[in-house]
């Protein structure tokens, strides 16, 4: 990376995509779209964290962009729930691979060292069988010596030699193909935190080596990130699930108040004050109108007396 370049990224990280002025702005990709690593905002993406390490994940198929993470640790939004999920979603997949990958490790190291062994122990049980050929067929000897049997004890003798020469090439034959890798490799144990493998007799500096490089770490840092984020994601859950069952309660509570409120007494007292009201009007309207046809009638019927009495 040039100076020119190394310039720009503390400017981006600085200032974010806006540093160039409103028009870049636009033209600039926003934090929060779907092609925007949400893990890289967070700074617990694996592909960035274990890059150039024998477990190098190459590039993150996400955009990654120091500009945009500057703009999300600026943002109001840098707390909202679905930057923490998405983030989470993708270290647990990491992790629950990484700890496949280890148990695989350790059937894949059980099985190889279970094959050696019972290779190695076929070869030590032929070398053992010479040996004790040769043994008997020394006894063999010494017996037909003080037997006075020079002839036949000297041809055991030479059987004897013949024994050893097969005991040395079988022996020969042993070291030849158990070489220092596989007999380093019968004495290894896997790594639970980035399942590589480890000397089981390894000094103090090797071990210190690979617990302080970066891979190793790497792997702390991705795991220790996983377990903040389950908690800061099941503390923010809780949170929303308590403003709802509050906001329910409230809902509840003022319904309960609404229906409360059409049935008390004083709304009911001013309900039936209202309908015997109403109730005396339209008695009064009945009787003026009975008043009217009253009168109506006695006028009608006094015309009629008289004309009668005209006539």
């Amino acid at each position: 990376m040039t100076a020119h370049d190394q310039m720009r990224r503390m400017l981006d990280e600085l200032m974010g995509s806006s540093r160039n002025g409103e028009d870049s702005r636009k033209k600039t990709l926003h934090f929060s779209s779907h092609r925007v690593c949400k893990s890289f905002l967070l700074n617990c993406c694996p592909h960035e964290i274990l890059a150039a390490t024998r477990h190098d994940l190459g590039v993150c198929p996400k955009i990654h962009d120091v500009a945009l993470r500057a703009d999300f640790e600026n943002s109001a939004r840098k707390e909202q729930y679905t930057f923490h999920l998405e983030a989470l979603k993708q270290l647990r997949n990491f992790v629950a691979d990484s700890e496949r990958r280890t148990q695989s490790a350790k059937i894949r190291l059980a099985e190889t060292q279970e094959m050696l062994n019972a290779q190695e122990a076929a070869r030590l049980e032929k070398i053992r069988q010479i040996d004790e050929e040769i043994h008997e067929t020394l006894l063999e000897a010494e017996k037909l010596g003080a037997e006075g049997d020079v002839e036949n004890s000297l041809k055991t003798m030479e059987t004897v030699e013949a024994l050893k020469q097969k005991k040395a090439a079988a022996e020969e034959e042993h070291w030849n193909v158990t070489p220092a890798s596989i007999t380093q490799q019968q004495k290894l144990r896997v790594c639970e935190v980035c399942s590589s493998y480890l000397g089981v007799h390894d000094n103090d500096k090797r071990l210190a080596d690979h617990f302080n490089g970066k891979l190793h770490l790497g792997f702390i840092t991705i795991r220790e990130k996983l377990q903040e984020l389950e908690a800061l994601v099941g503390e923010k859950h809780i949170t929303k699930s308590i403003e709802n069952e509050f906001e329910n309660v409230q809902e509840s509570n003022r319904s309960r108040k609404r229906r409360s409120s059409s049935h008390s007494p004083r709304r009911r007292h001013k309900h039936n004050k209202h309908h015997r009201s109403r109730s005396r009007e339209r008695k009064d309207e009945s009787r003026h109108h009975s008043k009217g046809r009253e009168k109506e009638s006695h006028s009608h019927h006094t015309k009629d007396r008289h004309r009668s009495s005209n006539r």
